[in-house]
C-alpha cells in the first residue's frame, strides 16, 4: 500500500504544479493583450489619413475659384468628383494645382478678371459653356499654357487675333459664338499643334486655309469642323493632305466649285458632309477609296452626273445622303446595298431613275422608275406591267378596293345610255305600228269617225 500511496501523492503533487502553471499563463495575457487591443484605433487614424488628400490647393488659387463661385470650403475642388465637375487638379507639392476648369451655365453676375485667370495660369483646359461673360484679356503665361479652350454659346466678342495667342492649343471649339476675322488662317497659322478644329455657327466668312498648322505635318489633324458659317471659294486640293483626317465637315456654307480628285486620298475619314453648299461636277470616283467612311452627306448641292457605282462597295457606309442634287442615270444600288444602310435619301433628283427590277416598288425612294432607255417614266401609260410609274402610288400597296375596284366591277353591267336608246326605239315602234292600224281600221269603217 505506500508505494501506491507515494506515487498517488506525486501524482496529485504534478497535477497541482499543472493546474498553477496554467492559471498563471492564462491570468498573465491580458496585461498584454490590452494593448494591442488599444492601437487599432490610432492604426485606422493614420490609415484614413493617409488616404485623404494631404496636400493642399494653392490659396491663390482658391480665392480664384471663389470669385468663381466655386465653393471650396464645402467640398474639395480637388475630388473627384468635383463640385458640378467643374474642376481637375494635378498631384503636385507643396501646393496642388488646378488643370482643368469647365464653367457651366454661370450666373448673370459673373465676371472674369485678368488677376482671377493669372492665379489660373496653370490650366491647360478651359471651357466655357453657355456662361455669357465678355471676353477680357488672358495673360501670357495661361495663353501659352493651354491645350484645350471651348466656348459654346459663351463668350462675347471674340476675335482671330486673340484666339491665334492660344499657340499651343491641340484642340479648339467654338461653337454658336460670332468670330470677328478676315479668315480661319488668322486663328490657324500661329498653332502648331492643333488636331482638332470646330469653328461651328461663328459667322465667318472667307476662304478655307490652304495649309492647317505652321510646321506643315499633315499627319496632326484629325478633326475639322467648320459648319454654319459664311465661307465661300472651293475645296483646296490642299486639305486632301491631312491623311489622318477623321472627321470633315463643311456644311451649310457658300463652298462653290467641285470635289477635288483627290479627295478620296483622305483614307481615315469615317464622317463626311459637305451638304448643303453649291458645289457642281461629280462625284469622284476615288470616293470608294475610303474604307473607313460610314456617314457621307452630299446633299442640298448642285452635284450632276451619274452616281459612281464603287460607292456601293464600302462596307462601313451607314449614312448616305444624295437627295437635292442633279444626278442623271440610273441609280447604280440594289435593294441588299440598300437594306444595308442605316440612313439612305436620295429624292430630289429629277433626272435620277432606279431600276424597278432589282429593287421593290415598295420600296419609296422618292425617284421615278427606269424606262428601257434609262430614263425616269414621267407619267404611267394607259395600260402597262408592274413596272410603269404607278408602281410608287398608294394604290399598289391595296390588292383590291379603292376606286379602281370600284371602275371594273362597274364594267360589268348594262350601259345606262344604250339602254335608254333602246327603251325610246322600242315605244317609237310601238307608237308607229299602232297608228297604221288605226288607219287602216278607220278606212275599213270599223270604227266611228
Amino acid at each position: 500500500m505506500e508505494p501506491f500511496t507515494t506515487t498517488t501523492a506525486i501524482n496529485c503533487i504534478l497535477i497541482l504544479l499543472l493546474i498553477h502553471s496554467a492559471t498563471a499563463v492564462t491570468v498573465a495575457p491580458p496585461p498584454t493583450a490590452t494593448s494591442p487591443t488599444s492601437s487599432p484605433p490610432s492604426s485606422s487614424s493614420s490609415s484614413s489619413s493617409s488616404s485623404s488628400p494631404t496636400t493642399p490647393l494653392d490659396p491663390k488659387q482658391i480665392t480664384a475659384l471663389q470669385s468663381l463661385y466655386i465653393p471650396t470650403t464645402t467640398h474639395n475642388p480637388c475630388t473627384q468628383p468635383s463640385f458640378h465637375n467643374a474642376t481637375v487638379c494635378d498631384t503636385a507639392t507643396p501646393f496642388r494645382h488646378v488643370i482643368n476648369l469647365r464653367l457651366t451655365n454661370c450666373s448673370s453676375d459673373l465676371t472674369l478678371s485678368t488677376g482671377t485667370l493669372s492665379s489660373l495660369s496653370t490650366l491647360t483646359s478651359l471651357s466655357f459653356i453657355n456662361c455669357h461673360v465678355p471676353i477680357v484679356h488672358f495673360p501670357s503665361s495661361l495663353s501659352t499654357n493651354l491645350r484645350s479652350f471651348t466656348s459654346i454659346n459663351s463668350l462675347n466678342r471674340l476675335t482671330g487675333v486673340f484666339l491665334s495667342r492660344f499657340r499651343n492649343l491641340t484642340q479648339l471649339q467654338i461653337i454658336g459664338d460670332t468670330i470677328r476675322t478676315s479668315g480661319i488662317h488668322i486663328i490657324t497659322s500661329n498653332i502648331k499643334s492643333l488636331n482638332s478644329l470646330t469653328l461651328s455657327n461663328a459667322n465667318i466668312s472667307g476662304l478655307l486655309p490652304r495649309h492647317w498648322n505652321s510646321d506643315d505635318d499633315p499627319k496632326l489633324m484629325k478633326q475639322i469642323d467648320l459648319s454654319q458659317n459664311r465661307l465661300n471659294g472651293t475645296i483646296p486640293t490642299s486639305l486632301t493632305l491631312l491623311e489622318n483626317l477623321e472627321l470633315l465637315n463643311l456644311s451649310s456654307n457658300q463652298l462653290s466649285g467641285e470635289i477635288p480628285v483627290s479627295f478620296g486620298d483622305l483614307a481615315s475619314l469615317t464622317n463626311v458632309s459637305l451638304a448643303s453648299n453649291a458645289l457642281s461636277g461629280s462625284i469622284p470616283g476615288s470616293l470608294s477609296s475610303m474604307s473607313r467612311l460610314v456617314h457621307l452627306d452630299l446633299s442640298s448641292n448642285s452635284l450632276n452626273g451619274s452616281i459612281p457605282r464603287s460607292i456601293s462597295e464600302m462596307k462601313g457606309l451607314k449614312y448616305l445622303n444624295l437627295e437635292k442634287n442633279n444626278f442623271h442615270g440610273v441609280m447604280p444600288f440594289n435593294a441588299s446595298f440598300i437594306k444595308r444602310l442605316t440612313v439612305f435619301k436620295i429624292s430630289g433628283n429629277d433626272n435620277l431613275c432606279y431600276n424597278h427590277s432589282s429593287i421593290s416598288k415598295k420600296v419609296k425612294l422618292g425617284i421615278a422608275p427606269c424606262d428601257k432607255h434609262g430614263l425616269p417614266i414621267v407619267t404611267a401609260p394607259v395600260a402597262d406591267g408592274p413596272s410603269s410609274a404607278g408602281d410608287l402610288s398608294s394604290d399598289d400597296y391595296s390588292d383590291d378596293g379603292g376606286d379602281d375596284g370600284k371602275k371594273k366591277n362597274g364594267d360589268h353591267g348594262p350601259n345606262k345610255v344604250v339602254v335608254g336608246v333602246a327603251i325610246t326605239l322600242a315605244v317609237a315602234i310601238v307608237l308607229i305600228i299602232f297608228l297604221v292600224m288605226l288607219s287602216k281600221c278607220c278606212g275599213g269603217r270599223c270604227c266611228c269617225c
